[in-house]
């Protein structure tokens, strides 16, 4: 086996000791909306995004408002976006069944799917304003039919941004708030004086609203541990370097610490994308952000083999990883550790991000190995129930109820059983009793 690294990131204890300085700050900022409720939030506010208004609530009126500055064609397209994610959303309810079963004469079991009641749903908007973050999040948990919706999203250049506000209220938000970073997601779950809790919050965020939710994870539920965006392209010599450079710098540009991973078989395509991806730093007007994420955490792997290149790919467990080989199905079909796959030279991550239908907050930080990214299934809480109908079947799974409670010592529990077995079953039934 023979994998090489063309290019290698910031090493691993250079990461550890930025989320440190993020956690300590994070714990700080919770603790003091904790402390001082909305005069937290509202110093917060004045601090990080200059804006201090008479409510961070927006009013219907405001609402409509900030909609009419949307020009025709961004709301038709925003619409338009809405409807191939609620689309997609939907398929993906109908598929998931309530049932109920009669697993023995007399014994029913079964599971509802019962949407989680409160949601806050954070959209970032500080380097970039994600209206797409408002599609994903608030119309999907609006599909899974959540009953109250509270949607945040920072003020751009002092107000709230028009599309923004556009799309969380087209996409059901009950509430909209203009608040960002560790004020809002801190807010929205721990709750204030004119902010009541949520039951979850969702959606992406700097590493600053990653810790927050990653400290509030218990006290509220969380769609994903989410990270910096990450990026991973698996070629061969079936695609040329200025479409691996462009897919690499395409998500590059969305942060300083934004990893972006070349995995190739080909020598000759590592090197070509290495020289086009300086070719393209010098003319793309984000090459700010793109060049630190490239130059920080930017890697080109080699490998000699298609099956070499599946087992890295399942290692690093990206985000995102864009397939573009002469065997995508193969890798489709063998990869099991990641956040969406992007199958084909046709396709790309943008279109996940934005419009093609399927939802673009996925695992970061190898949390592919054990969870996918949001979907409609994630505000749904699947909760099992049983009903006995005969005494028959009361005495029967009382008795062996009452044997596996006696087992494992716990005579109150048997006790449950026994009553039943008592009532229901006459005096043939053996179960467990302490002289057992």
């Amino acid at each position: 086996m023979t994998i090489i690294h063309l290019k290698r990131g910031k090493p691993d204890d250079q990461r550890a000791e930025d989320d440190a300085r993020v956690r300590a700050t994070v714990e700080a900022v919770l603790k003091d909306i904790e402390t001082r409720g909305d005069a937290a939030v509202r110093d917060l506010s004045v601090k990080f995004d200059k804006y201090d208004p008479p409510s961070f609530r927006l009013s219907e009126s405001e609402i409509l408002a900030a909609m009419q500055q949307v020009s025709t064609r961004d709301m038709d397209d925003i619409c338009f976006a809405q409807d191939q994610i609620r689309r997609f959303a939907q398929a993906q309810r109908a598929s998931m069944q309530d049932v109920e079963i009669e697993t023995l004469p007399g014994v029913i079991l079964g599971h509802r799917n019962i949407p989680v009641q409160s949601v806050g749903c954070y959209v970032p908007g500080g380097k970039f304003p994600m209206v797409a973050s408002a599609h994903m999040s608030v119309l999907t948990a609006s599909v899974a039919g959540v009953p109250r919706i509270v949607a945040s999203a920072p003020p751009v250049h002092g107000t709230p941004h028009p599309a923004i506000v556009a799309a969380m209220h087209l996409g059901g938000a009950h509430e909209i708030y203009v608040l960002g970073g560790m004020q809002a997601v801190g807010a929205m779950a721990i709750g204030t004086e004119t902010i009541a809790p949520v039951d979850m919050l969702v959606g992406p965020g700097n590493a600053f609203v990653a810790e927050a939710k990653r400290q509030l994870y218990g006290r509220v539920g969380i769609d994903l541990f989410a990270g910096p965006t990450e990026t991973l392209v698996i070629a061969d010599d079936t695609v040329d370097a200025e479409l691996c450079a462009t897919d690499l710098l395409g998500q590059a540009e969305h942060g300083y610490n934004s990893p972006a991973v070349l995995l190739t078989n080909s020598r000759r395509l590592a090197e070509e994308a290495l020289a086009e991806i300086e070719r393209l730093l010098e003319i793309l007007p984000t090459r700010e952000t793109a060049a630190a994420s490239w130059r920080d955490y930017g890697e080109v792997i080699v490998c000699d083999t298609y099956e070499e290149m599946l087992e890295q790919a399942n290692f690093i467990a990206s985000e995102h990883v864009q397939v573009m080989t002469d065997r995508d199905d193969w890798f489709l079909e063998k990869m099991h550790s990641y956040g969406a796959l992007f199958l084909g030279p046709r396709t790309n991550v943008a279109n996940g991000d934005k419009v093609i239908g399927t939802n673009h907050t996925l695992p970061t930080k190898k949390a592919g190995r054990y969870t996918g990214g949001l979907w409609v299934g994630k505000f749904l809480k699947t909760h099992s129930y049983q009903r006995i109908v005969s005494d028959e079947a009361a005495a029967l799974i009382g008795a062996y109820g009452s044997r596996l409670c006696m087992l494992e010592g716990f005579v109150g529990h048997a006790e449950q059983c026994n009553i039943r077995v008592r009532r229901y079953g006459g005096q043939n039934v053996a179960y467990g009793t302490a002289a057992d």
